[in-house]
């Protein structure tokens, strides 16, 4: 990155999202289809929620830890969903500095949290299987607590030092950010210092993140798949693997986009390519999520018959 002088930089009181797309063309049936997104997105993860809530047969660990994964997925779908809708029907989507900085924190909290809520519910699926006897004692309501609480600590204090580290600048080589929402990587590609120090910063922690939370489920589904292979019944071979599908399924997705999106070096970028992979787990994997776990999950549809049923007579 070019460094800029004094003559050249601004001082920057907000920033203009350039969005997804410059086409007039497209800008109507892109908003539609996102609105349709984030109405499911919305939908599916507040249902699941209060579902877990409100039905005693979901007060398992498993379902706590669905039901933080929910609404971490709400959480940041809607910190940048609607500001993106938004870009499709005004001319110039603006988001002042405070907000731009306030997305960014909210958004990075959330997203580290989801990767650790996820390794988090692969540990508690390999004490369920490999220690069934002893589960509900190792996964005891302040274990859950604590394992959901020290991801929350940690994101929050990691995104206020990486929004800090790049905010601290006072001056930009321009407010354009060439991206729907305020994220790390197209706002280090407008500041006028030399970013170098915080991109390896934000590289080298995001690398950790990744990594350690992906080897806590590499490490536990191991253990799993060696235990299903132990087990002589077909029958308990099949509730395991049935188990774990959903979340298999959610993990694979989710660490292979932030992989693609994250893990490579800031020269290799695409803003377009990023665009689509940020499109991808922002908005379609929050919406996939609920999704997954619902129609692949005997209890949670058992759950919302139940809710409905219930709901029925009370109509009536």
């Amino acid at each position: 990155m070019d460094n800029c002088n004094e003559t050249t930089s601004i001082q920057v009181t907000e920033f203009i999202l350039m969005g997804i797309t410059n086409h007039p063309d497209l800008q109507f049936p892109l908003f539609l289809v996102f609105l349709i997104i984030y109405m499911i997105t919305a939908l599916g993860n507040l249902g699941l929620i209060i579902l877990i809530k409100i039905d005693s047969h979901l007060k398992t660990p498993m379902y706590f830890f669905l039901r933080n994964l929910a609404f971490i997925d709400l959480g940041y779908s809607t910190a940048i969903g609607p500001k993106m809708l938004v870009n499709f029907v005004v001319e110039k989507n603006v988001i002042s500095y405070i907000g731009c900085a306030s997305q960014l924190v909210i958004f990075i909290t959330l997203i580290i949290s989801e990767l650790y809520v996820l390794s988090v519910m692969a540990y508690d699926r390999y004490v369920a299987i490999c220690n069934p006897l002893l589960y509900m004692l190792i996964m005891s309501d302040r274990m859950c607590y604590l394992l959901v609480a020290i991801p929350y600590v940690y994101s929050s204090f990691q995104a206020l030092l990486t929004t800090i580290k790049i905010f601290n600048s006072s001056f930009w080589e321009s407010n354009v950010i060439s991206h729907f929402y305020c994220d790390s990587l197209p706002l280090l590609s407008i500041l006028c210092k030399d970013a170098k120090d915080v991109e390896l910063f934000i590289l080298s922690l995001s690398s950790f993140n990744l990594i350690f939370s992906l080897l806590v489920v590499l490490v536990s589904y191991g253990l799993i798949l060696m235990a299903i292979l132990r087990m002589n019944s077909v029958e308990g071979r099949h509730k395991a693997f049935s188990t774990c599908g959903s979340h298999l399924t959610v993990v694979v997705v989710f660490y292979g986009t932030l992989t693609f999106m994250y893990l490579q070096p800031k020269s290799s970028h695409s803003f377009d390519t990023d665009k689509m992979a940020s499109l991808f787990y922002t908005l379609v994997i929050p919406m996939l999520n609920p999704l997954i776990y619902s129609l692949r999950n005997k209890e949670v549809k058992d759950a919302l018959k139940r809710a409905l049923e219930k709901q029925c007579k009370c109509l009536l």
